[in-house]
């Protein structure tokens, strides 16, 4: 397996192009700040790969989209949004010490992206190559979902440039994940005058929340996780209304069905109460089987690479759930995902820049 390297990585060039990402700040939902993001990625991507990146406007704000040319034959997948408000760089701002990056999105995920594009550009050859990198990862991929299977439909490959595994190690497998939110109706009432004319929806929540976790199947990695409830006005008011949120991951498409059905069965414990139900496992699983061809050949490429199956979710278990052979976990080596302490460790960035070159030169192969 050849590889034709028309340039060595540079370390110093991906923390610079690392920099000009993180210090334009991305969070989800804040559009203007979005716009910004897409041009600065789109012109690094167009600066060291060459041609044109190009803007997808969406309602999300717009995803960047660039190809090689000719047969499409393999999609690098990430986003430029990121969890973190604006403002949070003045307080945690990027910073290159002790072999770490830090800085908000370094790890989730604009270290991958920037160890992709580096990658790509040590080709000569990068026909056939296409990067997407959407707006809205972060907040369920709504408006990019359709066009990220189109673009994986058409190149038959994915690699995701999510952030590695602990350790380091390749995401070969992922459960699909979704959120459900419970209203429940009651009637409100005086708690002092006349407390049994009303119906308690805070009681008919805490029985809720004790049949939604008992849905939970933990030893076949099903997690039902009631996450946030609210309930009532005032003190001395029956509460009217309450609503519980619940955070589902399952690992089988099987699961995802029975846990769906379950949450349109749930029945009121008490007299007039009501309930709905809101939400869905939106993101389906992705089964260890779609990674498997291109998680052997990452193992040539880089001998004693490890592969876990997490709990996350990402864009990939789209891609995979469609029966494109999907790769993930392929960016940055690091941690603190969404915290405070998110980290990329910089002695690992050539290497992976290089396994993305890599494995593009065997998937154009194959």
């Amino acid at each position: 397996m050849t590889m034709h390297m028309s340039a060595q990585v540079s370390v110093d060039a991906m923390i610079e192009d690392l920099r000009v990402l993180v210090e334009t700040e991305s969070p989800s939902r804040d559009a203007d700040a979005l716009a910004a993001s897409a041009k600065v990625v789109a012109s690094v991507i167009a600066s060291r790969l060459g041609g044109q990146a190009v803007l997808i406007d969406s309602e999300a704000g717009p995803h960047v989209h660039w190809s090689g040319g000719g047969d499409p034959r393999v999609l690098i997948l990430g986003h430029h949004d990121t969890v973190f408000p604006l403002g949070t760089l003045g307080r945690r701002p990027f910073l290159v010490e002790d072999g770490h990056v830090t800085g908000p999105g370094v790890f989730d995920m604009l270290g991958g992206l920037v160890q992709a594009v580096h990658g790509l550009a040590s080709l000569d050859d990068r026909s056939g190559v296409e990067i997407l990198v959407t707006a809205d990862e972060e907040v369920g991929s709504r408006s990019s979902r359709a066009l990220i299977e189109e673009r994986a439909l058409a190149c038959g490959a994915v690699l995701v440039l999510e952030g590695a595994a602990d350790g380091g190690g390749l995401k070969t497998g992922r459960k699909g994940c979704g959120t459900f939110q419970v209203s429940i109706a009651g009637r409100a009432s005086h708690a002092g005058l006349e407390p049994a004319a009303g119906v308690n929806a805070l009681i008919e929540a805490a029985h809720q929340v004790l049949d939604i976790t008992a849905l939970g199947r933990p030893e076949i990695g099903t997690t039902v996780t009631p996450t946030v409830a609210a309930a009532g006005t005032l003190d001395n008011v029956v509460p009217a209304e309450a609503t519980v949120v619940v955070d589902v991951r399952v690992e089988s498409q099987g699961e995802k069905e029975r846990v769906e059905s379950a949450f349109a069965a749930l029945a009121p414990h008490l007299d007039e109460a009501e309930i709905s139900v809101e939400g869905g496992v939106s993101r389906p699983p992705m089964p260890e089987s779609a990674s498997a061809g291109l998680f052997a050949v990452a193992q040539r490429l880089l001998p004693g690479i490890e592969g876990k199956a997490v709990g996350g979710g990402s864009d990939g278990n789209f891609t995979a759930a469609l029966g494109v052979p999907t790769l993930d976990g392929l960016g940055a080596v690091g941690g603190g995902a969404h915290a405070d302490h998110e980290y990329v460790v910089i002695e690992a960035m050539t290497e992976r820049a290089n396994l993305v070159a890599g494995l593009v030169t065997a998937i154009r192969q194959g």
